[in-house]
C-alpha cells in the first residue's frame, strides 16, 4: 500500500489525515471516524496509555482488499491540534460537518461514486449523523456502536461512579440538558462533566438517537461488535439492528471494543489497548472488506 498525509480547510483551522492507496486496483474508498475523547488518526489517545492502533491496523487490512482509506486526526488533536474551537463554541455537528468534508475529498482524491464511513464507538454515531441526506455517502460500517441514547449511557455510567449524595444533582442535570436547558451552578465535584463550557456540546449530543437516525438511512449497514466488549453491550448492537432490520449484525465471538482478541477478564481486556503491535482480531478487517466490497456498486 501506499500512504500520504493530506488536510482539508475548515474554518476554524486546518485538519489533517493520511489516505492509504491499495497497491491493487482500488475497488472501493472508505473514510474511518475514530471514537470520542482525544482520539488521533491511527485510533490511539492521548489520555492513560491507549495505544490500540485500531484505525491504522484497519487501513492496511482494507488495502489488502483493494480499499482505499482516509484515516483522520480529529481537530484539537495530533496534527489537528490548531483547529480546535472554544470548547464553548464546538457542537457534535462540528464533527459530522469536518467528515463530510472529509468524506467529499476522498471521493475527490479516489475517483470514486460514493464513500463508505466506517465509524468506531461514538465515531459510529458521528457516521449515522454524517451520512443524512448526503449524496457522497454510499454505505455505513457501525463498529461498537451504542444503540441508545447517550443520557441513558450517562446515567448508567454515573450510576456506577457517583457517591450517593451527587447523583441525584447528576442525573436531574442530564435532564435538563435532555430538555435542551443548562445548568447552573453545578456542584465542583461535577464539573468535570457539567463545566459550562461543554453544556452545549453535551446538549448537541444528548438530543441524538442512534437508533432513530439508522432507520432514516435508505444505505447498505454492517453492525460489527465484539462479543467481549467492555464499552458497549450486545444490547446496543441489538438495538441498532431493530432500529433497521435489513442491516447486517455480525458479533465477533472473543473479541473486545478495540477489535483485538480479548478475554472477558476486565483487566486483560484493557490490557490490549495498549499495544499497538498486537493485530487486529482474525476475521475483523475481513468481515468489514466483505461487505463493502459486496455492497458497493462496480
Amino acid at each position: 500500500m501506499t500512504e500520504r498525509n493530506i488536510s482539508i480547510d475548515r474554518p476554524s483551522g486546518v485538519l489533517y489525515g493520511t489516505l492509504t492507496y491499495p497497491d491493487i486496483a482500488t475497488a472501493g474508498a472508505a473514510l474511518l471516524l475514530a471514537g470520542s475523547g482525544p482520539t488521533d488518526r491511527d485510533g490511539n489517545s492521548t489520555l492513560g496509555n491507549v495505544e490500540p492502533a485500531t484505525q491504522k491496523l484497519l487501513a492496511a487490512g482494507l488495502a489488502e482488499r483493494g480499499i482505499a482509506t482516509l484515516r483522520v486526526d480529529k481537530r484539537g488533536i495530533g496534527e489537528s491540534a490548531a483547529a480546535a474551537p472554544d470548547e464553548q463554541d464546538l457542537r457534535f455537528s462540528t464533527y459530522a460537518d469536518d467528515a463530510k468534508d472529509w468524506a467529499a475529498r476522498l471521493e475527490d482524491e479516489t475517483g470514486v461514486s460514493g464513500v463508505w464511513l466506517i465509524g468506531h464507538s461514538e465515531g459510529a454515531l458521528i457516521a449515522e449523523v454524517a451520512a443524512e441526506d448526503n449524496p457522497d455517502i454510499c454505505g455505513l460500517v457501525l463498529m461498537a456502536g451504542a444503540g441508545r441514547r447517550a443520557g441513558d449511557i450517562l446515567r448508567e455510567q454515573l450510576a456506577a461512579m457517583l457517591p450517593p449524595e451527587l447523583k441525584d444533582e447528576a442525573f436531574s442535570a442530564v435532564a435538563e440538558m435532555e430538555h435542551g436547558r443548562l445548568v447552573a451552578n453545578p456542584s465542583k465535584e461535577l464539573l468535570g462533566l457539567l463545566r459550562p463550557s461543554v453544556q452545549p456540546y453535551m446538549i448537541s449530543w444528548l438530543a441524538l438517537d442512534p437508533g432513530a437516525i439508522l432507520a432514516r438511512l435508505p444505505l447498505p449497514t454492517l453492525i460489527l461488535l465484539g462479543e467481549t466488549d467492555i464499552q458497549v453491550s450486545i444490547a446496543d448492537a441489538e438495538a441498532l439492528s431493530a432500529a433497521k432490520p435489513e442491516a447486517t449484525l455480525m458479533l465477533l465471538p472473543g473479541v473486545n471494543h478495540v477489535f483485538k482478541q480479548a478475554p472477558a477478564d476486565p483487566t486483560a481486556n484493557a490490557a490490549t489497548y495498549s499495544d499497538p503491535d498486537l493485530p487486529l482480531a482474525p476475521g475483523v478487517s475481513a468481515a468489514v472488506a466483505d461487505f463493502i466490497l459486496a455492497n458497493t456498486k462496480s
